[in-house]
């Protein structure tokens, strides 16, 4: 082996990306990903919610989607306008706003007395979640070198499966102890504790040098940032492209992540218990999944694996909804379903990060995520309206479909930007 083979093979080992980072990088890293994990449960938690929830309110399956889209559709707004901000005022700030934002609305759910206060606190909680990864995807893309930056983004997005499977430890915890009507009271109440990482992140992160830098460039030449430019005739294409992007990768998951405990509750008649251990695997396979994807973006490349994850993505879901298949081998299957769904999104914050210039990459990376956000937004709501005429388990099987064959094409259509170097533009 060549002295170069030994660099690229180094390159490509599996820790090698962190083993690398000095105090700063890590500090950033373990900021931006703990930000990730606290927002996935905060979030996930409404998940397990539902039929206490409904039974709570006297809400239909549509009532309660409708808070899912309400919440998603203002994690579209909230992403944005957190991106705008972040280009404005710094990554580091707007993430610890965004982490605030979210525990406290979370918070306040708990003391929701009808469906009306839910809905507004869930939708306000919404804010603050999209604006979180907005924040914290751009802030690690910006600080990571760019042969390690797939692995570096990739596993900080692996950070949500762990998030998912804090929120269903909880909901097992908590249902199992308190009686249904105030364990998912008691659930959001627990959501406060992320705002503890604000602490955190003011104390012991800063902004990437990158990001200064352009900042210098843009006062020398009296300029200042301009969110719109996102839509220039220069970016447009980008912009779309990556929009549709992230709404095939982000519909596919909420299509199946919003409904999977009460599709395996009442579809398939499984108790709370049950009902955690098969999240369980999936959640499993999701996290396995977020870090065999991080490596292989780096490693083969941003399409390829976008499009190699969507297929097997579309296929899992399908057998896992649609055909009629005994406990024991729903169980396996909750494996690749949730190792296959979440790959996909090991390349898209280092993606984003890439196709973006520095001066507007808060702007560009937060509507294009949030954009695909806010139409998948729909899936929620979508899948309890079809669930009326279809069953639940097809009705996530249609929106799921879909979802990954426009991911596909997407991914086709842009172009790769494995290793690409960030300038101070």
């Amino acid at each position: 082996m060549t002295a170069t083979d030994a660099t690229i093979a180094d390159a490509h080992h599996p820790t090698a990306w962190y083993t690398e980072m000095g105090t700063t990088e890590r500090r950033t890293f373990w900021a931006a990903t703990g930000g990730w994990i606290l927002d996935a449960m905060d979030v996930q938690m409404f998940s397990f919610a539902i039929l206490a929830i409904m039974n709570a309110f006297a809400v239909s399956k549509a009532d309660v989607g409708a808070i899912g889209t309400a919440t998603l559709v203002a994690s579209a707004i909230g992403g944005w306008a957190a991106g705008v901000l972040a280009d404005r005022i710094g990554r580091v700030r707007t993430l610890q706003i965004t982490i605030g934002w979210f525990a406290v609305f979370t918070f306040l759910c708990g003391f929701a007395q009808n469906y009306t206060q839910l809905f507004a606190f869930r939708a306000l909680m919404g804010f603050g979640f999209g604006g979180e990864w907005a924040a914290a995807a751009v802030l690690i893309g910006e600080v990571i070198t760019p042969r390690h930056r797939g692995k570096a983004v990739g596993t900080m997005q692996a950070g949500w499966p762990v998030g998912y499977g804090l929120a269903a430890v909880i909901a097992t915890l908590f249902f199992s102890v308190f009686p249904p009507d105030l364990a998912w009271r008691v659930m959001f109440w627990f959501g406060l504790t992320p705002a503890v990482l604000v602490f955190f992140v003011r104390r012991f992160v800063s902004e990437p040098r990158v990001y200064a830098q352009s900042q210098e460039n843009l006062a020398r030449a009296g300029r200042a940032t301009n969110f719109l430019e996102v839509f220039s005739p220069a970016m447009v294409r980008t912009t779309v492209l990556s929009c549709l992007l992230s709404t095939g990768a982000l519909g596919g998951y909420y299509a199946i992540t919003t409904w999977l405990p009460t599709f395996l509750s009442t579809e398939r008649k499984l108790t709370v218990l049950g009902t955690g251990g098969y999240v369980a695997v999936v959640i499993t396979g999701a996290l396995l999944g977020s870090l065999f994807s991080a490596w292989l973006n780096d490693r083969i490349g941003r399409r390829p694996t976008f499009i190699v994850f969507s297929v097997l993505s579309l296929v899992t879901v399908v057998s896992y909804t649609q055909i009629p298949l005994d406990d024991q081998i729903m169980l396996f299957l909750g494996f690749p379903l949730g190792f296959f769904s979440q790959a996909i999104f090991g390349g898209l914050g280092p993606l984003l990060t890439e196709v973006f210039p520095t001066r507007m990459r808060g702007s560009g990376q937060g509507f294009a995520y949030n954009f695909g956000r806010g139409i998948a937004a729909m899936m929620p709501f979508l899948v309890g309206k079809l669930s009326g005429v279809l069953s639940l388990g097809q009705s996530i099987g249609v929106f799921a479909a879909f979802s990954y064959v426009l991911l596909i094409a997407a991914a086709v259509a842009l172009p790769e930007t494995r290793g690409k170097a960030l300038a101070a533009d």
